[in-house]
């Protein structure tokens, strides 16, 4: 056990730390994302819609070895394990790489970085106070002004028409988008896969992804705002 702490403390442990948590929740986001999208393609019947259906899905996943709604939680708590693991290895990584940076360097390390690198750390406050209150709000509806469970697609109808949250939420999409671009440069980079070519495609690769999730997140609720969806 003290040898697995020793390798932890190294930067290039806390670095995979970070690549591995960072490719679950990218897949995780992307997978939302598009289960998100759902809410275009309207309803089976009446007032029930195929994002419900999705929903009631993802609840009755691997059953009967799981109970309802099992799934989800093994999930949830997966997650939650994945996003403190990589907010505690970034912190650690901070703190060494200050630790290691001498003074006289800052401002040229601050010219070098880019948009995206510069408020990574506050585009992740953002993102944590977001998945926070999005959980309250349409996981379990303490925030939400007329919530129905199960109703994912009246729900989410009900919450976008209230132009100020549909704005959080966009600031917030928003920033996960930079996030998801300087987090998937730094992916490749801490794999070793770094060069002039590589470097191009890397760039490139982070940032469609980045604008593929992020305009996906955002279409939700300008359809909303817009009438679009109704």
């Amino acid at each position: 056990m003290t040898w697995i702490l020793e390798i932890y403390r190294s930067a290039m442990a806390k670095k995979a730390v970070m690549a591995v948590t960072g490719v679950v929740l990218f897949g995780f986001v992307l997978g939302h994302m598009v289960g998100n999208l759902k809410v275009f393609l309207g309803p089976v019947e009446s007032d029930i819609y195929k994002i419900d259906l999705y929903a009631e899905g993802l609840r009755t996943f691997g059953a009967p070895f799981l109970g309802h709604g099992e799934f989800l939680w093994i999930t949830r708590f997966g997650l939650l394990a994945a996003v403190g693991l990589h907010i505690l290895s970034a912190w650690q990584l901070t703190v060494l790489n200050n630790k290691a940076r001498p003074t006289s360097y800052r401002k040229q390390t601050s010219q070098a970085s880019t948009y995206a690198s510069r408020t990574m750390r506050y585009g992740g406050v953002i993102i944590l106070l977001f998945v926070i209150y999005h959980l309250l709000h349409l996981t379990t509806g303490h925030v939400h002004t007329d919530f129905e469970h199960g109703k994912v697609y009246r729900n989410l109808v009900i919450a976008f028409q209230n132009p100020l949250v549909a704005a959080f939420y966009m600031l917030a999409v928003t920033s996960l988008g930079f996030h998801l671009y300087h987090g998937l440069w730094s992916f490749f980079q801490s794999l070793g896969l770094s060069g002039p070519r590589l470097d191009v495609f890397r760039r490139q690769f982070a940032a469609v992804f980045a604008v593929i999730v992020t305009a996906g997140f955002l279409s939700v609720p300008v359809a909303i705002l817009t009438g679009l969806v109704n």
